[in-house]
């Protein structure tokens, strides 16, 4: 498994996703949920996202929640994490969540 590191790009996280069984370790916990969001284990990624503080984890959690088809939850992480709805599909909101805290990571 590639460390910390190695996971600088949007392209490195998403061929990690068919790569490895698991998340790097040394992933952020908002990117370790995305990434099992995104290998079909919505239900590990939720128990993660639920444990985050912050903008980034109320914006995961939102996401996943639109996901699910709970939109008044999901209205409600958007809101904690200072976000708008968004309009675009739930691939792009992913793409735009992950490449957004790998930005800052």
């Amino acid at each position: 498994m590639h460390t910390r590191k190695e996971v600088v790009r949007f392209s490195e996280f998403k061929e990690s996703l068919q790569k490895y069984h698991r998340p790097s370790e040394h992933l952020p916990d908002t990117l370790k949920a995305l990434w099992y969001d995104a290998n079909g284990d919505w239900r590990n990624a939720h128990s993660i996202a639920q444990n985050i503080s912050g903008a980034d984890g109320s914006w995961v959690h939102a996401y996943l929640h639109r996901k699910e088809g709970d939109l008044t939850n999901a209205r409600y992480w958007y809101r904690k994490a200072n976000r708008p709805e968004p309009q675009e599909s739930l691939y792009k909101e992913w793409e735009t969540i992950s490449k957004s805290i790998l930005s800052r990571d």
